[in-house]
């Protein structure tokens, strides 16, 4: 999904941001639960990047990929004491929402647009993370008779089973087609970006079998971590099978 598929939901007019905020508070005012009136407000919004009371908010990686935890939190700023606080940190830190929803429920509230970028983020960004954990844990297993195998020896080892090179040389691959100057520091924003665009080398560049396998031993990761309980139980069940994000047009 190109940056210019998203026009109609994540570009200007600049005014969706203050509508987006005003019809969240005056939901929550109404007595609606205040998760339906934060999704009906991300529904809402179009901007997809800003400065916000000094920090950078980056809501589309690479014009494709919606960070919608992100934009909750810098909605729930908006609404600071109004939301029951555990509620709130179980959202936006572990992403276990207050009510159980439906993907076509999710996806009704937030606008199609925005959960076909949504699912981007989360095989791009969030699964490729994790695919990367995963292996250099294999590696790091495999290794530790040898006291001296460093952590970047692992991590460029872990590059080289996923993509087939050196993370080096990726980097400045990278840097390269983005246009960025190459250095030693990246910004968050940027190691998303970074994130993401391995998430399409490994589409375009590796077998889809060892595509297919890859994302299912990511997965299968973040099951046995546990590290989102919740999304595993509520979440899982409603994502799109492993074949179809492989094949879908990005």
């Amino acid at each position: 999904m190109r940056g210019e598929h998203l026009d109609n939901q994540l570009e200007p007019p600049h005014d969706s941001s203050t509508q987006a905020i005003s019809h969240l508070r005056e939901s929550i005012a109404r007595g609606k639960h205040w998760y339906i009136a934060l999704l009906e407000a991300i529904g809402m919004w179009n901007i997809t990047m800003e400065c916000h009371d000094g920090r950078d908010y980056c809501y589309l990686v690479a014009d494709e990929a919606f960070d919608w935890i992100l934009l909750a939190e810098r909605l729930c700023l908006e609404i600071d004491g109004a939301i029951p606080e555990e509620e709130k940190i179980a959202l936006l830190f572990f992403a276990i929402p207050p009510l159980e929803l439906s993907r076509e429920e999710f996806k009704s509230l937030i606008g199609e647009t925005k959960h076909r970028a949504h699912l981007n983020y989360l095989y791009g960004v969030v699964i490729e993370e994790v695919l990367n954990l995963a292996i250099e844990e294999e590696v790091r297993k495999e290794q530790q008779t040898f006291v001296s195998y460093s952590e970047e020896a692992i991590e460029q080892e872990a590059y080289r089973r996923i993509y087939g090179a050196d993370i080096d040389s990726l980097r400045q691959s990278f840097w390269e087609e983005r246009g960025y100057a190459s250095g030693d520091t990246i910004t968050l924003a940027e190691a998303r970006e970074f994130t993401y665009w391995l998430f399409r080398y490994r589409l375009e560049y590796c077998d889809k079998t060892k595509v297919a396998s890859d994302t299912k031993k990511a997965l299968d990761y973040l099951q046995r971590q546990r590290m989102n309980k919740m999304f595993l139980e509520r979440g899982a069940k409603n994502l799109p099978n492993i074949s179809d994000i492989i094949d879908m047009e990005l």
